[in-house]
């Protein structure tokens, strides 16, 4: 689901029965607030929590540009 929204974008998804982890790089988050980002990623995937199939999910939701910033060198 996620990754056909965002077919550009780097993802990474981690976790099972119920509990997931999303990281997602993309410029499509360029110039908007982290509850912004957020709200995105939440309408792609709210069937799925209202469904009880995704109970608990934590994101890390950055552009390309604050990748690099934190990325170790």
């Amino acid at each position: 689901m996620l990754a056909e929204a965002l077919p550009e974008a780097e993802l990474k998804i981690n976790g099972g029965e119920g509990k997931y982890s999303v990281s997602v790089v993309g410029s499509v988050f360029e110039g908007l607030t982290s509850v912004k980002r957020q709200q995105f990623i939440y309408q792609f995937i709210n069937e799925h929590i209202n469904s009880g199939e995704i109970h608990a999910v934590t994101m890390q939701l950055q552009t390309p540009s604050e990748k690099l910033v934190s990325e170790p060198t």
